[in-house]
């Protein structure tokens, strides 16, 4: 029905602007230029956007149950490394049972879309959902591991579920992004407790001192060890950066740290942020600005896949930026 919903909005946003433009060709001349569709076409487009999201945050609420399954397993008392965890299949069979229908019934556009929000979202939360998790012995770090490559294999397979091969490239560099975190976490977790700090630096470079405490306690370290790697920690880490977090659920209102935009096209100036440090950065961060500003507002008020095309291809190439103000809109 959402899809359903998605394509029927399209229809209806490009039926608009070719009324405005037949009619603009009957009348006479002299109010021709005032005729105007865009503020309906601007209501449709929000309506597709808020039909994706939807579809996005189904299919996220429908994961709870295997990610409480997963912070279930006893890590600590595995024996062996085994098949993949019975939450992985959970997840894939998930996938399995919505992805097809999405796939037929949405365009490539709008599928792509799902796709890249739903990586953003299942990456970071999967990250996220190692903490949470109890002892995690070597043996369990090893199948967690063997768990997120089996994972981010079945994010991977989305789009041939979906029977949709067109999808851009980008999507499995940004999904492999994502899961390397993950990956990352549990090889800290796996490294020896006198290399556990250097490995931490090395593979999480973002990480926090609390967040390394964790890792600590993960490992099932006593409070008397965690202090004396702690202080050296501290002493060679005099500014560790904060690491940023993408939200599971993506806020109605696209601010400057919103992981997903709310409106296709055109881009919210809200979702546009200057950088606040030094004068000579905020002048460039207000160049930048200006400059996705007037990407944006070339986008125009066309048909509305044609518009939501160019707005990804600008999304596309703000994925691989490392800094800059629209890199802002995919994390949190």
């Amino acid at each position: 029905m959402i899809c359903y919903i998605v394509n029927t909005a399209e229809y209806c946003h490009q039926t608009s602007g070719e009324l405005a433009e037949n009619v603009a060709k009957i009348i006479s001349s002299q109010f021709s230029d005032k005729v105007d569709m865009s503020d309906v076409q601007d209501e449709f487009s929000a309506v597709i956007t808020k039909a994706l999201m939807t579809l996005v945050h189904g299919v996220e609420t429908k994961f709870d149950a295997e990610m409480v399954a997963m912070t279930r397993v006893p890590w600590s008392t595995l024996e062996s490394v085994g098949d993949q965890s019975e939450y992985v299949n959970g997840i894939s069979s998930i996938l399995s049972s919505t992805v097809p229908a999405l796939g037929s019934l949405l365009s490539p556009t709008y599928f792509q879309y799902f796709l890249d929000k739903l990586a953003a979202s299942l990456g970071p939360r999967f990250y996220l959902n190692i903490y949470k998790c109890k002892h995690i012995s070597e043996t369990g770090a090893q199948q967690m591991l063997l768990d997120t490559q089996a994972v981010k294999t079945v994010l991977l397979d989305i789009p041939a579920l979906g029977k949709q091969t067109t999808v851009a490239a980008s999507y499995s560099k940004f999904v492999t992004r994502e899961m390397s975190k993950a990956e990352a976490l549990l090889k800290v977790i796996l490294s020896p407790v006198d290399s556990v700090a250097s490995t931490y630096r090395a593979l999480l470079p973002e990480g926090t001192p609390l967040e390394f405490q964790r890792i600590l306690e993960l490992k099932g370290l006593k409070k008397a060890d965690q202090q004396a790697i702690l202080e050296d920690f501290n002493k060679h880490s005099p500014s560790i950066k904060h690491p940023t977090i993408t939200p599971t659920a993506a806020p109605p209102v696209p601010t400057a740290t919103a992981s997903v935009p709310m409106a296709p096209v055109p881009l919210p100036t809200q979702a546009v942020a200057a950088s606040p440090s030094m004068s000579t950065a905020l002048t460039g961060a207000l160049a930048n600005r200006e400059d996705v500003l007037a990407r944006a507002a070339a986008l125009g008020r066309g048909a509305a896949t044609t518009g939501f095309k160019r707005f990804l291809a600008l999304t596309e190439a703000a994925k691989d930026r490392k800094d800059g103000p629209f890199r802002k809109l995919f994390n949190a």
